[in-house]
């Protein structure tokens, strides 16, 4: 059966909503400062690896103004093991400086504010005002672009922002927020990107990549 696209939408709703409930960010985190910190570093980076990192991170740099204090090679030391850590040390120390100076050490809510701030582009924005503030955005990572893309969510979108149009259209607005943690966790643990566990997955029933590989199957 050849499901219609707002069933899709409603079917993936409703199975998440009853067996993942609650659904957050692995970054770990305690204020938004932290949060955007550790942000900045995920780019390109595993969660874990970024959690080992700031767990030393925040010891020696708590807040914004002992990180705007911060030597290059203080952060660089610290960070080195995630990727690109010379851009990242330029960024973390710029985004502490441009809190202060332009915001007055408070994280603004605002998607276009939050990406005057160094290291934070739209979906990193995205992610900051949706943990944060709770607001109904949808940050677009490799995780959301593709599995919403397979689970037939979203149709010929070729960028990231192309994919967040499209979910934030068709899911209600009071799921947007968490929709956006089961994309990334049905991605980062199910639906990878090389070897998808299809058999352990609970979505084929609704799954297009599902019904493609069933119609070349059919048509051998």
């Amino acid at each position: 059966m050849i499901l219609k696209k707002q069933e899709r939408y409603k079917l993936f709703i409703e199975y998440f909503s009853k067996n993942k409930p609650i659904a957050e960010t692995e970054l770990v985190y305690v204020t938004p400062y932290e949060l955007m910190v550790a942000v900045i570093l995920s780019a390109q980076c595993t969660d874990k690896r970024v959690n080992i990192i700031t767990k030393i991170f925040f010891k020696s740099f708590p807040n914004e103004k002992s990180l705007a204090k911060a030597s290059k090679e203080e952060v660089y030391e610290i960070i080195k093991s995630c990727s690109y850590p010379n851009n990242k040390t330029k960024n973390l120390i710029g985004m502490a400086k441009t809190l202060i100076e332009k915001f007055n050490s408070v994280v603004p809510s605002d998607i276009d504010e939050l990406q005057k701030l160094p290291g934070i582009g739209r979906k990193s924005a995205n992610v900051i005002a949706s943990v944060i503030f709770k607001k109904p955005v949808m940050p677009v990572d490799t995780h959301v672009f593709r599995v919403s893309a397979r689970l037939g969510l979203t149709t010929n979108a070729k960028t990231p922002l192309e994919t967040e149009k499209q979910l934030v259209k068709n899911i209600p607005e009071d799921k947007i927020a968490i929709a956006h943690h089961w994309l990334i966790l049905h991605g980062r643990y199910i639906c990878l990107a090389r070897n998808p566990k299809c058999q352990e997955c609970n979505l084929k029933y609704i799954c297009k990549y599902q019904e493609n590989i069933s119609k070349k199957i059919e048509n051998i």
